[in-house]
């Protein structure tokens, strides 16, 4: 396992109609690490994920993955380095099963070019058993699974097809406390297998549950990046408002 970071990003910039959403700011994640990301509407949290994910090009700055210099142009760009974005809405088809939906654009085919569902029902399968994940059936539709269960799925496409960094955009809103608990499980496990997670949630209380470090932006810029075992969810909140670090001692 690497001991450097498996993402830098340095210096990013990103403008629109000459506001600077993304003002010079500098971030790592580490393997393994959740990298809780918080900042109120506008803070400019969105954009930088967006440009780590391929969404939108920085304007000026540098991305590594693994050491490595890279340029993401494209989402393409990004799933190439095993970088996978699950947003809110998490794009699933309500009307396949949870099988289709994992290999969604990337199916498995046999010779002739058709698709080998018993192939993909089998690979689907390892990958749950990877992520200690059980869905009542595979082959039940999205439409009929409940809101932890849909994240789960999502965030099983993502894991199979070998994602390094997993960037997660309020992956328990809408969720009751039992499939919080269980999302939050799940995002455990991952980490526990070395992928490096960064997750945006409004509710502070994840953060802390599951955030091994916590980063605050505010009008674009980066507040400050503060071990979540050193503070306190009010100095959170004030570094959130104020855009300053707590001083040192405060309680």
């Amino acid at each position: 396992m690497s001991a450097g970071p498996l993402v830098e990003l340095k210096g990013i910039f990103k403008t629109f109609g000459g506001v600077h959403a993304v003002d010079n700011v500098s971030l790592d994640l580490m393997r393994g690490e959740v990298l809780g990301l918080l900042g109120h509407n506008g803070a400019g949290k969105s954009t930088l994920i967006k440009i780590l994910s391929g969404v939108f090009p920085a304007d000026s700055g540098e991305i590594r993955v693994a050491g490595k210099l890279v340029a993401i142009r494209s989402t393409r760009d990004a799933k190439s380095l095993g970088i996978e974005t699950i947003y809110q809405n998490l794009a699933l088809s309500e009307n396949l099963d949870a099988v289709a939906n994992l290999f969604l654009g990337r199916e498995i085919t046999d010779g002739l070019g058709l698709m080998n569902e018993e192939a993909m029902k089998k690979a689907a399968d390892v990958t749950l058993k990877r992520m200690k994940l059980h869905l009542p059936s595979l082959t039940n539709l999205v439409a009929s699974l409940s809101g932890g269960q849909r994240q789960a799925v999502a965030i099983a496409r993502a894991v199979h097809f070998d994602a390094g960094v997993l960037i997660m955009d309020e992956p328990t809103a809408a969720l009751g406390p039992e499939e919080t608990r269980k999302i939050g499980s799940l995002i455990r496990e991952l980490a526990s297998q070395g992928i490096g997670i960064i997750l945006i949630s409004h509710d502070i209380h994840d953060v802390f549950d599951l955030a091994d470090r916590i980063a605050v932006m505010k009008n674009g810029r980066l507040v400050g990046v503060v071990p979540t075992s050193e503070v306190t969810k009010d100095q959170v909140l004030a570094m959130i408002i104020a855009g300053a670090l707590p001083t040192k001692g405060a309680a």
